[in-house]
């Protein structure tokens, strides 16, 4: 079974998977021949003139797809109309996380899945009729560009996306390393539309990285997973061994802004930190929740030092499953910010053309059998980040000067707090302190004191950022999590 992130993961690169818990039965699309004699039966089923049945449904669907061939204005090939079907049987579900690929975009999913790939680096989803970012992929283009969960892009390069379904939309957002896209972004709170340029490169899928703080006399490690690719379990596994072996005293795992992945990499590392053989997660089939499979830990001892979980709201589905199966079987605490919130499973069936449907088959449930779908997990310690941590990029194609009054402005005074050159407003009005706060950024930069933001400024003011939110000492939950687990024995 593969369980996917929450949508196209041709966007960015891994789609969460099951071992094989379900099959789909899929109906041949090209088993019945054009122009042949549909027969009521008594079952409820209809006959197409060689004797195979079908629901008695597809009859009118049969005379639908008659009806435009025969008697619409343009000619209008025959595979556009079984895809179309298709796509808006799909459609009719309302689920976001149902999805149907033609053959080009199942191959770049696919292609995705053990390589790296081209594009901005996060995952969307389709959301009430609007692409909706689910997370930015952590040191992404998207993600050093500003891009945050949520957000809602509205327009690619001057293209609207109104209308598109997400494959069209996807391709339109995707493009070559080097090429810029240029999108239009809602976010929720901000009353205007934001203008982010993000610069596409390779997405490449290095999910486990590892650093090591000294806390309180304390060795303590922390190991990043950015996704749950193929790759991951292994690579978790081989760090934590190297960690345990310098005698660390503490571990942090960090899964913030980590979008999903492979359920095989979650339950191989759920093997090796969940102990008495405890649940690591349960999946629900149908509406009623009686019939459930148990994912369950290997481990029997616990392990010897204390472990915190770090999550966010870009924190979704396998990541908020390796949360739950921390905290509830392992009695591990969650630092950060409230999870995403996705807890269905989607199984893809691929059709004979190479095409594929991604359907929900199932949702997932934490050990104690909490299903967090659109309520996330919330954290045992809440701590959220400084407001600069949620600036957005700076436009490159306006110069922001005095009297101004817009969120551009707003994302100035923002950036502008986080590297210390405190403007005291940070309510998007560019007044005289916020002229002199970018004078002493300009002076300190070697750039022309105008106190005006123009393209030059504004990149350096958006590079001096990057740096400081890249510094451990000013990452709030990080730091709170070092103070917790230090204490700890």
């Amino acid at each position: 079974m593969r369980w996917n992130g929450r949508t196209l993961f041709a966007l960015v690169l891994v789609s969460m998977m099951a071992s094989s818990l379900l099959t789909l039965a899929v109906v041949n699309s090209n088993a019945a021949a054009v122009g042949q004699t549909a027969m009521a039966s008594s079952n409820g089923l209809f006959a197409i003139g060689n004797g195979q049945e079908y629901p008695k449904e597809f009859a009118k669907l049969k005379d639908a797809y008659e009806i435009i061939k025969g008697r619409y204005v343009h000619n209008v090939e025959s595979d556009q109309l079984v895809q179309g079907a298709i796509q808006g049987m799909i459609s009719s579900l309302d689920d976001p996380y149902s999805d149907y690929m033609d053959a080009k975009a199942a191959e770049e999913f696919n292609s995705s899945l053990h390589s790296s790939f081209q594009g901005i680096g996060a995952e969307v989803s389709m959301q009430n009729g609007r692409v909706t970012v689910v997370s930015p992929i952590k040191g992404s283009p998207a993600e050093l560009a500003g891009i945050r969960p949520n957000d809602v892009i509205i327009s690619v390069n001057g293209e609207s996306l109104d209308g598109l379904d997400l494959q069209k939309a996807v391709l339109k957002i995707r493009g070559p390393k080097g090429s810029k896209a240029t999108l239009k972004i809602a976010r929720p709170g901000v009353s205007e539309p934001l203008t982010l340029v993000v610069t596409r490169d390779d997405i490449p899928i290095e999910t486990v990285h590892v650093t090591s703080f000294t806390k309180n006399n304390k060795k303590i490690g922390r190991i990043e997973i950015s996704q749950f690719a193929s790759e991951t379990a292994k690579d978790f596994g081989t760090e934590l061994a190297k960690l345990e072996k310098e005698g660390i005293q503490g571990l942090i795992i960090d899964v913030r802004g980590n979008p999903g992945g492979y359920l095989t990499a979650v339950k191989h590392i759920g093997e090796m930190l969940v102990p008495n053989k405890g649940v690591i997660v349960k999946i629900a089939y149908g509406d009623k929740a009686d019939k459930q499979d148990e994912i369950r830990s290997t481990a029997v001892k616990k392990k010897p030092y204390p472990i915190i979980l770090l999550a966010d709201n870009g924190s979704a589905s396998a990541s908020e499953i390796l949360a739950g199966a921390l905290r509830d079987s392992a009695g591990y605490k969650i630092i950060g910010e409230k999870t995403f919130g996705k807890g269905t499973v989607q199984d893809t069936v691929e059709m004979d053309d190479k095409s594929q449907i991604k359907l929900t088959i199932a949702k997932w449930l934490t050990p104690k059998g909490e299903w967090i779908h659109e309520k996330g997990i919330q954290p045992d310690i809440k701590v959220e980040q400084p407001e600069y941590f949620k600036a957005a990029q700076l436009p490159a194609d306006k110069v922001l000067s005095f009297d101004m009054n817009s969120t551009d402005v707003k994302n100035l005074q923002l950036i502008l707090t986080g590297l210390k050159y405190t403007p005291v407003r940070t309510d998007g009005y560019f007044d005289a302190k916020t002229v002199d706060a970018v004078k002493r950024f300009q002076t300190a930069k070697k750039l022309p004191v105008t106190g005006k933001v123009d393209a030059a400024t504004a990149k350096a003011l958006q590079d001096q950022l990057i740096t400081v939110l890249r510094e451990p000492a000013n990452d709030a939950q990080l730091q709170k999590a070092l103070e917790v687990i230090s204490t700890q024995k």
